[in-house]
């Protein structure tokens, strides 16, 4: 029997590398170096546990019309979505010595931006839920990739200190390809073209943090505000309403304060200033949420490197082959920044996936 396919990484482009194989009868074996599945996507409730109906401390958003992949994977799951809220005035907050400004907008945003109920992590139950459990393995980070052999082997490390070494037919690596260019070592190692690629290549969303308040009701919306905000004079630049299908009402906005300078000023300050800031542009009812959260993934360890501290734009989709020399032929990346569309994005995800798995049935084919 051929050893098994391995996929590195178990977000959303991991499990749907994962389900396409295994749906076409390929063998696979998935590593996550996290406890839990999902990756950047992390859907959770109010005491900062995942959730089935929770609120996304990573991505929220996807467009249906112009992402159509991602758009037949959430209608082949049966997934159910709802638009984010747009009804209201928005508001502007452009000098702090200035009053907020409430906008009527002449059209309602084209194209809509759509959430899934429960959260972007009803997307990744659903992938695992159609998945062998026995062939997924959590906690387990990936160090070393060696191939100089017929097959490849991995080594990977687990919580406890322990190692194992395991052997794979083929690697997809759906992780972003600067953290993998920062954490894994490879034997032979990557050529220079490939390795710099790699290490220049922005990971979406790493220097980027989020706060949220948590209110009984969605009190801005009986004012006539969409909940929809943005801001030069900050904490927060850009601010929405978080509201779950369900009807936890929330805002959450996009921290405008250097990665460096909030690994200094710490957690608890930049949320009672968010809070005042919401007080400046919703009114007093913002000053008492009934609770707060905050995901600063620039301090997150298996998302972001050093590199990432300084925000930049989307990775930019297309240019030479991510792999290169001798792993031309052994490696995948998977990774939504590889992505040939919409690369960074959930669609990203989904078309790198879709790409890796492709290829690989491809091959079978050939045989």
């Amino acid at each position: 029997m051929s050893n098994p396919i391995f996929i590195v990484g178990g977000g959303l482009a991991g499990l749907t590398a994962a389900r396409r194989l295994h749906r076409a009868g390929l063998d696979f074996r998935l590593i996550e170096a996290r406890d839990r599945l999902g990756g950047r996507i992390l859907s959770v409730d109010a005491a900062r546990n995942p959730s089935a109906d929770g609120f996304d401390l990573g991505p929220s958003w996807f467009w249906p019309g112009t992402q159509p992949g991602l758009g037949a994977l959430v209608d082949e799951l049966g997934l159910s979505v709802f638009a984010q809220n747009s009804e209201g005035d928005i508001v502007i907050h452009r000098m702090s010595r200035e009053e907020p400004q409430r906008y009527r907008l002449a059209a309602h945003q084209v194209p809509q931006s759509m959430r899934l109920k429960g959260g972007t992590g009803a997307l990744i139950a659903a992938l695992a839920a159609d998945l062998p459990a026995e062939s997924i393995r959590l906690g387990m980070r990936v160090t070393h990739i060696a191939g100089d052999g017929q097959d490849i082997e991995v080594r990977f490390t687990a919580k406890d200190g322990s190692q194992e070494t395991l052997q794979s037919s083929h690697v997809i690596l759906a992780v972003p390809p600067r953290l993998l260019q920062s954490t894994v070592t490879f034997s032979p190692g990557l050529d220079p073209i490939t390795a710099e690629r790699w290490r220049a290549t922005p990971t979406w969303m790493a220097p980027h943090a989020k706060v949220f308040a948590l209110y009984d009701k969605p009190f801005w919306r009986d004012a006539g505000l969409s909940g929809t905000a943005q801001s030069m004079a900050g904490p927060l630049v850009e601010i929405h309403d978080a509201t779950t299908a369900s009807g936890q009402a929330a805002l959450f906005g996009f921290l405008g304060v250097p990665a460096e300078r909030r690994a200094v000023v710490g957690e608890q300050a930049l949320v009672a200033a968010s809070i005042q800031q919401l007080v400046r542009l919703f009114g007093p009812q913002a000053a008492a949420p009934s609770g707060t959260l905050f995901k600063d993934w620039a301090a997150d360890p298996l998302t972001a490197t050093p590199a990432d501290q300084i925000g930049g734009g989307p990775p930019i989709a297309g240019g030479q082959a991510w792999v290169d020399g001798a792993w031309c032929d052994r490696l995948t990346l998977a990774g939504s920044e590889t992505a040939e569309r919409e690369p960074g994005y959930l669609a990203g995800a989904v078309d790198a996936a879709e790409r890796a798995a492709a290829f690989l049935l491809s091959r079978r084919t050939a045989r």
